[in-house]
Parts: structure tokens; C-alpha cells; sequence
């Protein structure tokens, strides 16, 4: 797999902090741990051009994205609209041409505020984000509790394998 990140972050994520942080390397690892832990991992191996389109951008961006598309007037941490259905995952080793999965979007202050909250880095917070939203853009839910359970261990999984702890944890 050629995993191609096009990778946009605005003003809010590349000036807060001490020093600036290079997005595109985080995201590249958590796209490719979702789909190690999806049910496409042979993705990976198919030889085929895949690439997944990040904005990381502030809240009232998302806010007004969240809107327009899912009807939620306020802001959220992560949006993700797929372009690949399960047909296009499942035969992407037998096509030719690149495969767009799809655009994840992510919310500065949303993130940074629920990254502080749990004690964690925002660094590690948004590779949870992005690890969420990649498995969207593979077609998982959370909507039913089935779904969501399914997910949440995905994503578990996922983390692991990039050194972070589960997120789900409770620690008292």
C-alpha cells in the first residue's frame, strides 16, 4: 500500500505549543494501525494507491461542517466522510487506480480541551481521533452498542500498536 496523507493544518494547530509539530508523520501511523486492525487489513498489502484527505482545523470550522452535514449545530472532535464503500475495500487488491478513503476533520479546541481533560497529550489524543475516524472511512459505527463495542476494541487495538494506552480506561 502506497498510504497517501493529504494532510491540512491550519493556523490553530501549527502555531499552539512550544514548538511546532509535524501532523503528517502521526497521522500516517494511525491510519495505517486502524486499517491493520479493520476487517481490510490486506489493504496494507494490495500495492494500490490510498489516500486519505486530513483538515485539522478549529472548532468553528467543525462546528459549521457538523451543521451542514449531520444537522448538529455546536462542534464535535472528529468528522469523517467516507468515499469508499465495502464493495471498493474489499476488491481494492484486484483495481487498479488510486483509492480515496475518504476526509477526516479535526477540531483544535474540542481536542486540546478533551485531551486535557483525561490527562493525556493532544498529540496523543488526535492519533485516537484520526485512529477513530480512519475506521469510519471503513465503514464502522458506533450507533448501536454492538457496533460501538466493536469499535471502541478496534481502536484499542489500534492504539497499541502506536504506544498509547487505552483510552478507555478508567483510572481513578
Amino acid at each position: 500500500m502506497t498510504l497517501e496523507i493529504a494532510l491540512d493544518a491550519d493556523e490553530e494547530w501549527d502555531s499552539k505549543g512550544c514548538q511546532p509539530f509535524d501532523w503528517e508523520p502521526l497521522a500516517r501511523r494511525a491510519a495505517i494501525a486502524a486499517i491493520a486492525e479493520s476487517a481490510f487489513p490486506d489493504l496494507a498489502d494490495c500495492g494500490r494507491a490510498i489516500e486519505i484527505s486530513i483538515t485539522l482545523t478549529g472548532d468553528e470550522e467543525v462546528r459549521s461542517l457538523n451543521a451542514k452535514w449531520r444537522g448538529k449545530d455546536k462542534p464535535t472532535n472528529v468528522l469523517s466522510f467516507p468515499m469508499a464503500d465495502e464493495r471498493d475495500l474489499s476488491k481494492a487488491s484486484v483495481t487498479d487506480g488510486q483509492l480515496l478513503l475518504g476526509d477526516i476533520i479535526l477540531a483544535r479546541g474540542t481536542c486540546e480541551a478533551e485531551a486535557a481533560k483525561k490527562g493525556v497529550s493532544i498529540e496523543d489524543h488526535a492519533a485516537h481521533l484520526l485512529v477513530h475516524g480512519t475506521l469510519h472511512l471503513l465503514g464502522y459505527d458506533h450507533q448501536r452498542d454492538d457496533e460501538a463495542a466493536q469499535m471502541e476494541q478496534r481502536e484499542i487495538r489500534a492504539l497499541e500498536r502506536l504506544g498509547i494506552p487505552n483510552p478507555y480506561e478508567v483510572t481513578a
